[in-house]
């Protein structure tokens, strides 16, 4: 945890936390606690505040932002945070999220602004509006989404980040075969998760804790392709636009094991699909190897296999 030491003398910690998890409970003695689980960017603990009356210390709820003094203890070969005081962050604390959650690379405004001039630059005027309506349509959950729950850029702003990653991607393969619909492929590109918007259970910490109705029922692929045919309706997009599009976000996970309720059967499609599965993959490899010692393997990756990965340890130049 990254809190500030606020007394020499008994070590108490001070500092701003996510509350993972909140639960109400009583001692034997049937005295009154809350049961925590405290995050931010640099860990999690366990955590109790002893005593605990709502009436008086305030209510608390996961994925609450709360500002929390304590002291840190080992319990059963555990640290444990014992909380002394508590409340709940309001706006004049200015806190900053990329300090309490594992955050992209990049600030989502610029990574929204790239994704939005790509769109702009389309030649053909239907997938711009279309495009650029959805996007508008969409901004304010975009600007903090993960793009998963526990895989690939489940980090807040990991939406934008994958898709602008998938977007450069396709924007390079575009200039090497003169056979792409440059315009088509990168529409796909920008718009083949964007149900995720849908799927998953986000509140504004920007981290998933779990699924919707509509993403337990329909998933992000079905429920994309739904609305890309109802917002292409809207705005008169050709019928064979909205159709490729269709096809593209049903299809990009290639296989039908993988969740894709077509394999993909056209040029733009295939590449889309090869460019999701390279990004997913590169940041998997990425987070499996942090901490990994140069010369060393990490455990196995359910995600890829159950492979173990090897850390050979050289540097890229750039």
């Amino acid at each position: 945890m990254n809190f500030t030491c606020v007394n020499n003398a008994t070590g108490a910690l001070e500092g701003f936390c996510v509350l993972k998890n909140v639960e109400q409970k009583q001692t034997a003695k049937g005295q009154p606690y809350l049961d925590l689980t405290i995050t931010d960017a640099g860990g999690e603990l366990s955590a109790k505040y002893w005593d605990y009356r709502p009436e008086i210390h305030g209510a608390f709820a996961p994925n609450d932002i709360a500002k929390i003094r304590g002291t840190v203890s080992v319990y059963n070969g555990s640290e444990q945070f014992r909380v002394e005081r508590m409340r709940l962050a309001n706006e004049k604390d200015s806190v900053r999220m990329e300090d309490l959650v594992p955050c992209a690379p990049m600030d989502p405004a610029e990574m929204l602004a790239e994704i939005r001039a790509a769109a702009e630059a389309f030649r053909d005027d239907a997938l711009r509006r279309l495009v650029l309506a959805i996007l508008a349509e969409r901004e304010a959950p975009l600007l903090y989404w993960p793009a998963a729950y526990k895989l690939h850029h489940a980090v807040r702003g990991g939406l934008l980040w994958h898709t602008l990653s998938v977007l450069r991607l396709a924007q390079a393969v575009a200039g090497l075969y003169a056979e792409i619909d440059v315009d088509l492929l990168c529409a796909g590109a920008i718009l083949h998760d964007i149900e995720k918007l849908s799927e998953f259970d986000v509140p504004t910490s920007g981290l998933a804790v779990g699924y919707t109705p509509l993403g337990n029922l329909v998933g992000h692929l079905v429920a994309g392709a739904a609305y890309i045919d109802r917002k292409g309706r809207e705005l008169e997009v050709p019928e064979e636009t909205i159709l490729l599009l269709q096809h593209m976000l049903i299809s990009h996970h290639g296989d039908p094991n993988f969740g894709a309720a077509q394999r993909p059967m056209f040029l733009e499609a295939e590449i889309l699909s090869e460019l999701d599965l390279l990004d997913a993959r590169v940041n998997v490899i990425r987070q499996s190897l942090d901490g990994v010692q140069p010369g060393s393997f990490s455990a196995r990756v359910w995600a890829l296999d159950n492979r173990m990965l090897y850390k050979h340890g050289r540097q890229s130049d750039t």
